[in-house]
């Protein structure tokens, strides 16, 4: 299977976009992605995986195991951070409203309550400087939510800078030799381009990088357009590349076999140093892009 899915090529009703564990080949992280019409509605069971309601675009209520949540959502992922839906593994639910919606998924053996998280709880990073500078929206990171397996982050990458580097890898449960500690996770980006639109192949674009080692070698050099999603099976990610004049967003879902939910990685080594470049530069000024209120900037 690519490891580039292009938007509408996993499309499967009521799906605009479903990544299950099977299809992307491995255990665990799964994706799906909900386009609503005005007065949309969809009734899904969960099964195995514990999911999350994200709006990319839109608001919707979400009906799950007697517990009614209303997500106010926002205009676009570069408008705002939003608030979102948890829904526990072995549930029946309905989401009804208009737009776009991610549903990031893991497989679970924990089954936990149906939950509200609010945008303004949500804890908005700024990660790296100069052109490596970059807003990380940890809504679903192991220490900001909790869950059984599934990890869900947003990151946002202004135009012309590097993000997702220096490029870094978990796919292997270690700890190495310096001390640092791998985790091995599956990995999932999902992109969108600030003025694009789902399947418009002439929009902007981004790129995505994965390439892996000598001992497990991967190769994926990737041109991603809003809905397109990346598949990370193991082997160093990164640079997530936003050109000049456009704002990059990608969504990512982790999950893996560990009993703690963690995030750890390992830098690849030829590129490890530029971490400590960072002390002697400013964080791009125009970050953050977003606020739980709303834009923070132009652009």
């Amino acid at each position: 299977m690519s490891l580039h899915l292009k938007w509408g090529l996993t499309a499967g009703e009521p799906w605009a976009l479903e990544v299950t564990p099977e299809r992307a080949g491995w255990t665990y992280a799964g994706l799906r992605v909900l386009d609503l019409p005005a007065g949309g509605e969809v009734t899904f069971a969960t099964g195995e995986e514990e999911m999350l309601v994200l709006p990319l675009a839109g608001a919707a209520t979400v009906h799950c195991a007697g517990r009614r949540l209303e997500l106010a959502g926002r205009a676009s992922v570069f408008a705002a951070v939003t608030d979102f839906a948890y829904l526990p593994r072995d549930a029946t639910v309905t989401v009804r409203g208009q737009g776009r919606f991610a549903l990031p998924s893991a497989r679970a053996t924990r089954r936990l309550p149906p939950r509200y998280g609010p945008a303004g709880d949500v804890p908005v990073e700024l990660r790296g400087a100069g052109p490596a500078s970059r807003q990380v929206n940890n809504f679903c990171a192991p220490d900001a939510f909790d869950c059984d397996r599934l990890v869900a982050v947003e990151v946002l990458t202004p135009d012309g800078n590097w993000s997702s580097y220096p490029p870094h890898k978990h796919e292997d449960d270690r700890v190495h030799s310096d001390g640092r500690v791998e985790a091995r996770l599956e990995e999932i980006y999902y992109f969108e381009v600030a003025g694009g639109s789902p399947g418009d192949g002439g929009g902007p674009v981004g790129y995505q990088r994965v390439y892996g080692t000598d001992r497990r070698p991967i190769d994926v050099l990737a041109e991603v357009g809003t809905g397109d999603v990346v598949l990370v099976p193991y082997g160093y990610h990164g640079p997530s590349m936003a050109p000049p004049g456009y704002h990059l967003y990608y969504l990512n879902v982790l999950a893996g076999p560990g009993p703690t939910r963690t995030m750890a990685c390992v830098d690849d080594p030829r590129h490890g140093w530029i971490r400590g470049s960072w002390a002697g530069q400013s964080v791009d000024p125009r970050l953050p892009l977003t606020r739980a209120g709303g834009r923070s900037c132009p652009g």
